[in-house]
């Protein structure tokens, strides 16, 4: 069903709250805006679908309150993009969450997997794509449209009854539940403005004063960019604001000389100067760091690359994504110091910690047999 009304909603949510499964997706835009703008949200029970319609609507309240129902778990695919929408429109991040995506890749899937192929996989189904650049903010939404939106939910309650099937049968459950719960943590999606300095292109190229006054220019940018709710490279471009950082301007004229900034409004370019003179007086002890990776000698090098082969020795072996137990950052962690290391806790430990350990002691190794690598 479409719904427009909101007594049409509050009628679905409370038909809604009496099942322990429910499916969501959400479809957005976010090229000409700061935050992305939730167009269609996608509910479905084991008995019914929902596309809600939020631009129709000014109070979602009841929808708020079933995303935060904690006796109801909320099925989606690869969910980070969605909850990332579902907080800055909702105010809330549904919880608890089951990732579909998340839970194939503990099941023998690739880390990566899309919803076409695995609806396919668990149901045999195939799925068209045909709306996968439709702008949903558009209206009326024609039928092909709703049904593409509500096949984005319409499988995932079977498909998680089979999935906690498999989950529970391979012992794995206790292994993703812990995943689960740091999905549902705000601060993945809540970001301090004087933190956005970080992301910044070539940010580690800055020295340590060049980072001071970028992390107020970035702050600025991103507080202008959201009281407009615009793109903040629509404010200014990283390029921009690289170049802001590493010459520091302290007037308009020499703002005006970096190329790009010419177009920079008169406000706009003393909001910068400004930014820039409270970056050139942060005290000694207050600038910031960014923390640069050293480079691996060829030793180091080649022993990660043992250990990686072990990895996804044991990646096939065990059924678990290899990306899913570790990044090469992690089993150079784990090399350089065991104790620290992700590798050393939880279901990772017990999956390849205790491994990877006895590898580097030098009581296990690496043959090859019949073209393949196996462990001696």
């Amino acid at each position: 069903m479409f719904i427009s009304k909101p007594d049409e909603l509050e009628s679905f949510c409370d038909r809604a709250r009496s099942s322990k499964v429910l499916a969501v997706d959400t479809e957005f835009l976010r090229e000409r805006t700061y935050r992305p703008r939730l167009c269609l949200l996608q509910l479905a029970t084991a008995d019914e679908i929902a596309a809600v319609d939020p631009l129709a609507m000014d109070d979602l309240s009841c929808v708020s309150a079933l995303l935060t129902d904690t006796s109801i778990t909320k099925v989606l695919h690869a969910c980070s993009q969605d909850l990332e929408v579902l907080d800055g429109t909702l105010d809330v991040v549904p919880d608890p969450v089951f990732d579909t995506q998340l839970a194939a890749a503990f099941l023998g899937q690739r880390m990566q997997l899309g919803y076409g192929a695995l609806v396919e996989a668990y149901t045999g189904v195939h799925l068209a794509k045909a709306e996968s650049l439709t702008d949903w903010s558009r209206r009326p939404l024609d039928p092909e449209q709703l049904q593409y939106a509500e096949d984005d939910v319409r499988y995932l309650p079977g498909i998680y009854e089979r999935m906690m099937g498999e989950l529970v049968e391979r012992n794995r459950l206790s292994w993703l539940e812990p995943e689960m719960v740091d999905l549902c943590d705000p601060s993945h999606y809540r970001h301090d403005p004087r933190e956005a300095y970080r992301h910044l292109k070539r940010v580690t190229s800055l020295t340590r004063k060049q980072l001071a006054v970028a992390r107020e220019v970035c702050a600025w940018r991103e507080e202008a960019a959201s009281r407009r709710d615009i793109p903040r490279k629509w404010v200014i471009s990283d390029e921009i604001a690289l170049e802001v950082s590493k010459r520091a301007p302290t007037d308009p004229v020499r703002l005006r000389r970096i190329r790009g900034a010419e177009q920079v409004s008169e406000r706009e370019a003393d909001a910068i100067v400004l930014a820039v003179r409270r970056g050139l007086s942060c005290k000694p002890d207050e600038l910031p760091k960014v923390t640069k990776k050293p480079r691996p000698s060829a030793d180091l090098d080649s022993v990660i690359d043992l250990m990686n082969a072990m990895l996804r020795v044991i990646s096939e072996r065990e059924g678990v994504a290899c990306q899913l137990i570790a990044t090469r950052d992690d089993l150079r962690s784990f090399a350089l110091d065991r104790s620290s290391s992700r590798l050393s806790q939880s279901w990772r430990k017990q999956l390849v910690g205790d491994e990877l350990d006895s590898l580097l002691s030098g009581k296990v190794g690496l043959t090859v047999k019949d073209g393949r690598i196996e462990m001696l």
